[in-house]
């Protein structure tokens, strides 16, 4: 009976900071994924002269795999969203890493 109260109190302890742990290294990664995908979305801009927010348009720019949101569990788990000369790329929130404030990363040509 003591061994069955000990594991549940090392649970009850373990199990919250487990879980906070797999969501900030889904958060991080998720960004990371964001911050390749600009580098990707600047690279193309700079070659045709436009920003495409299309994200499924720069699959050969990421070396032929986009990699996937761990927030949304897809490919498509990111936003991009284009302004004149600039574009911000975001992952999506999602479900799979709690309550958070997902990074933007924002590129620009500059205007001629």
């Amino acid at each position: 009976m003591v061994v069955v109260l000990l594991l549940g109190i090392i649970t009850a302890v373990a199990l919250p900071a487990y879980i906070s742990s797999v969501n900030t290294t889904r958060q991080s990664a998720a960004n990371d994924n964001a911050r390749a995908l600009s580098a990707a979305v600047q690279a193309k801009a700079i070659i045709t002269g436009s920003y495409d927010p299309n994200v499924a348009d720069y699959l050969a720019d990421m070396g032929g795999l986009i990699p996937s949101n761990p927030c949304t569990g897809s490919v498509n788990g990111y936003t991009i969203t284009v302004t004149g000369n600039s574009a911000t790329i975001s992952p999506m929130a999602g479900s799979y890493c709690g309550s958070w404030t997902p990074a933007a990363y924002t590129v620009s040509m500059a205007s001629s």
